[in-house]
């Protein structure tokens, strides 16, 4: 334990940086339990898609969207993800939707936009169309 406390003393930037990324660390992990918008694994898409008929609401860019896209999806063009204009995705509401991104990080954004708009089951893929195409699913050109 002396050692422990003379480090600190020796490289407190250091072990402020340390402090500062288990507190971002446990502030995103609690953020993520407590969050409305559930991300979704492949399988638990798959399974949503299945039974519950949701939506695949792809947000990439329409040329990433023609290399590739899962069955069934549909695209939102950016312009409209942007300004945050879901008006014509106004009769899924009450649907279930999954927003899918190229990887995962920007689907939230529009997740959560999506649900100040009033639409109620709104989901995230977790990794985006890269974990989809990772796990060997069904992709339509």
């Amino acid at each position: 334990m002396q050692q422990f406390i003379e480090f600190i003393g020796n490289h407190y930037l250091l072990a402020g940086g340390w402090v500062v990324l288990f507190f971002a660390i446990l502030f995103t992990f609690i953020s993520a339990k407590f969050s409305t918008i559930k991300e979704l694994g492949t399988h638990e898409a798959t399974l949503l898609m299945n039974k519950q008929d949701a939506l695949v609401l792809d947000i990439r860019s329409a040329a990433d969207f023609k290399k590739g896209h899962i069955l069934g999806s549909k695209s939102l063009k950016s312009e409209l993800v942007n300004k945050a204009d879901f008006t014509t995705l106004e009769k899924y509401k009450n649907t279930p939707i999954i927003v899918v991104c190229a990887m995962g990080m920007t689907a939230k954004k529009t997740a959560s936009q999506m649900l100040k708009a009033g639409f109620t089951q709104v989901n995230v893929l977790k990794g985006g169309i890269g974990s989809w195409q990772g796990a060997n699913l069904p992709i339509s050109k």
